[in-house]
């Protein structure tokens, strides 16, 4: 202990008065600790605002949407008038109506309003059909024989000038050989629409083509695909119709992919095209260009088919167009040659065009085509 008189030691010094540098420094952090929390309270709420009113943008400008694309037809009512009536009142009661909590209130019961309205919307199988889909196919299982009703066989002159015909078919599906995969591409390589043929032992394929059922004076676009704007419908069809309609006369790239399904995988896949079909037929669903497309309605039919491999969503089938990389990393179609190869000789457009109306147009498409052996 010090004596009196004695000078005090630095420690002591320090544990009993702080030095002057070091309260100037505590004095200093005490006043920037509430700027820096108010600084970041002022950012959180500077995020918060901006992500609401992006939450609030995306919801008005998707009920405008729905309004707008709710009916296409020519006839179908000043739908112009009520889209852009539905966005004023969304941007009215968001930006004038105060308080401001009363105007979000009323914006989030109109929304809902459209919401509920839009779900409520039925689809149905009685309205005014363009001919390519007038007719619903109707599919009989009966042990080994499948009998489909209304099998598309049209005489194309051109993609709008044809002479339709609808045939009755029946098929041995003891004599079912193969499933083949096809891609149809238009426009960008990340989107392609998907079909399906499936091949007999007597030479003959059906295809199957998962379509929008569009109404007379419709047209199909991605955006409308999102609205309930068109209903599903599972096309069966003769591949001079369903191939040769969109290499010879609309111009698009087909691409027919020899799968490595068993005939017992075939059948099961085919025979759940059957039973949906008919299900369809009977109960109408609508096409949504995402959650129910011809890409991810094969998947939900394999993911029911026990002999399948089951198969989780993922980009490459919501970009269908690159469905046919991802069947061949799983080693469902060719892999005797690097992919870029396959695609390039499963492009059947130059064939398809040779064939034209020939009775042998399935076999002459697939003439050269590499046959991979089929899986056991």
């Amino acid at each position: 202990m010090s004596q009196p008189g004695e000078p005090t030691s630095p420690e002591g010094a320090a544990g009993a008065t702080p030095a002057p540098a070091a309260a100037a420094a505590q004095t200093a952090a005490a006043r920037r600790s509430p700027l820096l929390l108010r600084c970041a309270a002022r950012a959180g709420r500077c995020v918060g605002i901006g992500l609401l009113a992006l939450l609030l943008s995306g919801m008005a400008a998707w009920a405008t949407l729905a309004v707008y694309y709710a009916d296409t037809r020519p006839d179908a009512g000043p739908r112009r008038i009520a889209a852009a009536l539905v966005a004023l009142a969304c941007a009215a009661l968001l930006v004038f109506v105060r308080p401001r909590r009363l105007g979000l209130a009323c914006f989030v019961l109109l929304f809902g309003a459209v919401l509920a309205w839009f779900f409520l919307r039925q689809p149905s199988n009685d309205r005014d059909w363009e001919v390519e889909v007038s007719r619903a196919p109707q599919a009989t299982l009966d042990g080994d024989r499948l009998v489909v009703r209304n099998v598309r066989n049209f005489d194309y002159r051109s993609e709008t000038d044809f002479t339709p015909h609808w045939d009755d078919r029946s098929y041995d599906l003891a004599t079912l050989r193969s499933a083949d995969f096809m891609l149809v591409y238009w426009g960008s390589k990340a989107i392609a629409h998907a079909m399906v043929s499936f091949g007999f032992a007597d030479g003959r394929y059906l295809a199957i083509s998962i379509e929008t059922r569009k109404e007379k004076g419709e047209s199909y676009s991605t955006v409308q695909g999102f609205f309930r704007q068109f209903e599903l419908i599972y096309v069966f069809a003769d591949e001079r119709d369903v191939v040769r309609l969109r290499t010879n006369y609309r111009i698009e790239d087909v691409y027919l992919y020899r799968s490595t399904f068993s005939p017992a995988e075939a059948r099961a896949l085919l025979t759940s095209y059957a039973r949906r079909a008919d299900e369809l037929r009977l109960r109408p669903q609508f096409y949504n260009a995402l959650t129910s497309n011809c890409a991810t309605n094969v998947l939900d039919l394999a993911q029911e088919s026990p002999s399948l491999t089951r198969q989780g969503m993922n980009w490459e089938i919501l970009l269908s167009g690159y469905a046919a990389r991802r069947a061949y990393r799983n080693g469902r179609i060719d892999t005797s040659l690097p992919f870029d190869q396959l695609q390039a000789r499963s492009r059947v457009n130059d064939a398809a065009h040779a064939a034209d109306r020939s009775p042998d147009f399935s076999r002459i498409i697939r003439a050269g085509l590499p046959m991979p052996p089929a899986s056991q």
